[in-house]
């Protein structure tokens, strides 16, 4: 189920945020970690989510080592007007450190990151600027207090958080303003639905699901296939030759609905979280990344998928029975 013509229905940021489209694109494996990358045909599918409504585009400081950001930044400047920016900061991966994966809340890294972020996207102002990862070596106070600073000074627009807790999406929230929370949230990963989300929606916290589509399991058993090896997902557990076949079994009972409703897995796994937003009451914006139009129309199209009580009770178990860890 695909349709050039789809144009996504609109959520507000936050509780005082623009309108953005109800799916955003996660540009990450347009420079990094999904395989090799296509600088062309990412460009055109960057331009062809402009054209089917959608107008958050998500990257970070370390995705490709800052890579991203400056590929993004073309893009942006030729549609600054349409586009919210959402980039990262906290890990100290460098070009110089590339296996560096430590996580620095502290106020002058943040103070130093978003200049580094301002000039690779090459743009005054960041709309909405992410903590990637929380330390609790870093009092929140002092990390979100900067975040804030940054806001003030007109250097972002609204804050969010990434994978943090329930109880310190609230404790930043009192802060200052949380206009967005980044957790992964799919069929295969369900933990946020227990506190996290349901205090997002308390806030006016819109949530914001990465990896939709379980890192591209919930593609099909042929994407999931499909992986190379330089592809970062062989080194992750649900990945791995001891899970991947129980797993892939999960996946098949999936493209059997798809198929009955003549939708792609994708679809369907989008769809499902779309209804699991609805559900819970909170606003939410999946950000599935790709790099091919083809992928993104059918990503697009599953928003005006509408799942049926019984489909929603077919894919409740499945989270339970997933094999692997999250990373």
């Amino acid at each position: 189920m695909t349709s050039e013509k789809t144009i996504l229905p609109q959520v507000q940021l936050g509780q005082d945020g623009p309108m953005i489209g109800a799916q955003g694109l996660g540009c990450m494996g347009m420079s990094e970690f999904y395989g090799e990358t296509d600088d062309a045909e990412s460009r055109l599918t960057l331009e062809k989510a402009i054209d089917l409504g959608i107008n958050l585009f998500d990257t970070a400081d370390m995705y490709g080592l800052g890579a991203n950001e400056a590929f993004l930044a073309p893009f942006i400047a030729a549609n600054r007007a349409r586009v919210v920016i959402a980039t990262k900061f906290d890990y100290s991966r460098t070009a110089e450190k590339p296996d560096d994966w430590s996580i620095d809340n502290r106020p002058d890294f943040i103070r130093a990151a978003v200049d580094r972020s301002l000039k690779r996207l090459g743009v005054d102002v960041i709309d909405l600027y992410y903590m990637h990862r929380r330390t609790d070596s870093v009092p929140l106070e002092d990390s979100i207090g900067a975040m804030a600073e940054l806001v003030k000074v007109g250097k972002v627009k609204w804050l969010g958080l990434s994978a943090v807790s329930a109880s310190e999406l609230r404790a930043a929230h009192a802060i200052h303003p949380i206009a967005a929370l980044q957790s992964e949230w799919s069929i295969f990963t369900r933990d946020i639905e227990q506190e996290v989300v349901p205090t997002a929606a308390e806030l006016g916290v819109t949530v914001v699901p990465y990896a939709p589509l379980g890192r591209g399991m919930l593609a099909g058993r042929t994407v999931a296939a499909s992986i190379t090896d330089t592809d970062a997902r062989r080194h992750f557990p649900r990945f791995s030759a001891e899970n991947r076949a129980a797993n892939m079994q999960l996946v098949e009972r999936i493209e059997e609905l798809a198929s009955a409703r003549g939708a792609s897995p994708a679809q369907i796994a989008l769809a499902w979280l779309y209804a699991q937003g609805r559900s819970l009451q909170v606003k939410t914006v999946p950000i599935p990344g790709t790099r091919k139009r083809e992928r993104l129309l059918q990503n697009v199209a599953a928003a005006s998928i509408m799942l049926t009580s019984a489909e929603m009770e077919a894919l409740a178990p499945l989270a339970s029975e997933v094999q692997g860890v999250t990373v």
